[in-house]
């Protein structure tokens, strides 16, 4: 890109509500495909999280284990909020992201925003993320509990969120789970936004620095740099994905407000198991779904008419 009439190295007049909107979509069906496709893998990790004791066979055997008690249509439980849910999140997370990021770095200034783009990044990504996470919220205390409560699962997505206002009221029974969301959530979407786009920066160093790539290469990128990121954010947002399983499952952690709940359920777990049960089928999970998603998100842009914001660094444009 060359330096505009300002002297700036970003055009940021083609950074308007219409690109924000078209990230936003791009954003919201990457998040529902991937995560709608991954449901099957959701329930089985899902099981081993609430139920170790007999979910104890690794993944493969959950997959066994489910379909040999319940049919193989048990793997599609939840499909509906979890397509629903992580598009509405996928729409604020993502468009929030590219809002957040592109109006930080125009406020920043063009060499302050390339010395500080992966605070600049975690900003906008913990903005975008606890927005979303309200509005995704309820959708996923619905899903938990399909996957946990056979009587939920027969329910559609509406009759289910009924269900669970009726028993639980609408912030007990939706909310109740908000803060492990944003603990898991948060530090998730920073390492999935900041890794990607560190790893994206350093393949593109060595392999084109003027990122002058074909489309083929630009998507193997972005799968490559998805995956690495997919893996971290996994590996750091395992234990609050443990925590957030089990306090949405009905009964869990006794009577009490959210945060002594809470506490019981890391106590009767463990540090060690909060962090390592179902983990290796998350990195699995986690990896391709993240991958997935840049690998859509980057590809739908152009498609779309638009051109993915990234930083420059201001010395290779004078």
């Amino acid at each position: 890109m060359s330096p505009t009439a300002s002297g700036s190295c970003y055009d940021f007049s083609t950074y308007t509500g219409t690109y924000f909107l078209k990230g936003a979509l791009a954003g919201g069906v990457c998040c529902s495909i991937t995560h709608g496709a991954a449901c099957p893998l959701d329930v089985v990790k899902t099981r081993i999280q609430l139920d170790p004791a007999t979910y104890n066979k690794g993944m493969l055997g959950g997959f066994r284990q489910v379909i040999a008690a319940e049919g193989a249509a048990a793997l599609a439980t939840g499909l509906g909020p979890t397509a629903g849910g992580y598009f509405v999140q996928g729409w604020f997370k993502f468009g929030g992201f590219e809002f957040l990021k592109v109006n930080l770095a125009k406020s920043y200034g063009d060499q302050a925003a390339w010395d500080k783009r992966f605070m600049l990044n975690t900003i906008s990504a913990a903005g975008a993320e606890f927005v979303a996470d309200i509005f995704l919220c309820p959708f996923e205390a619905t899903r938990i509990r399909q996957v946990s409560d056979p009587a939920m699962a027969k329910l559609s997505l509406p009759g289910a969120a009924q269900a669970i206002v009726a028993q639980n009221g609408l912030i007990g029974g939706f909310y109740s789970g908000f803060i492990p969301m944003l603990f898991k959530q948060i530090p998730y979407t920073i390492a999935k936004f900041v890794v990607q786009d560190f790893a994206a920066e350093a393949i593109y160093q060595a392999v084109a620095p003027k990122r002058d790539v074909s489309g083929t290469t630009k998507f193997g990128i972005s799968l490559t740099s998805g995956v690495i990121a997919g893996v971290t954010a996994a590996i750091i947002s395992h234990p609050a994905d443990t925590l957030l399983s089990k306090i949405n499952k009905a009964g869990e952690g006794g009577e009490g407000n959210m945060f002594v709940r809470m506490g019981r359920i890391a106590s009767s777990i463990g540090i060690k198991n909060l962090c390592l049960v179902g983990l290796p089928a998350r990195c699995v999970m986690i990896g391709g779904i993240t991958a997935g998603q840049f690998g859509i998100f980057d590809s739908m842009l152009p498609v779309l008419g638009v051109e993915k914001f990234h930083y420059h660094n201001p010395a290779s444009h004078h």
